[in-house]
């Protein structure tokens, strides 16, 4: 399972579009949260259960496509405390160059 973090939004989409799992980490109301994305569903059931997710906490949510702005069937799950942490822990090191971001949280 390899969990990556993208600088920006259209790369995350991106990945998340082929098939890649984007860890998406954003604020909310104070709060450290993070989508786990992908429209591979059944990598992403994976994902959660090593963080320990229950299936049915699954969330339909179509992406649209950076450059056709179609929307195309994409899954993900919210994240925040322990799961957050053991996701960011397990994220891919960003690699060098214009898709590399350190964690938000860092």
């Amino acid at each position: 399972m390899e969990l990556r973090l993208f600088r920006y939004w259209r790369d995350g989409v991106l990945h998340a579009l082929d098939g890649g799992l984007w860890l998406h980490p954003f604020e909310l109301r104070g709060e450290r949260w993070a989508h786990l994305v992908s429209a591979d569903r059944e990598l992403l059931l994976g994902a959660g259960h090593e963080l320990a997710m229950r299936p049915e906490w699954l969330q339909y949510r179509p992406l649209r496509h950076p450059r056709t702005w179609d929307l195309h069937p994409a899954w993900h799950w919210d994240l925040r405390g322990r799961r957050l942490e053991q996701a960011l822990a397990l994220a891919s090191p960003p690699a060098e160059g214009r898709t590399a971001r350190p964690p938000r949280f860092a």
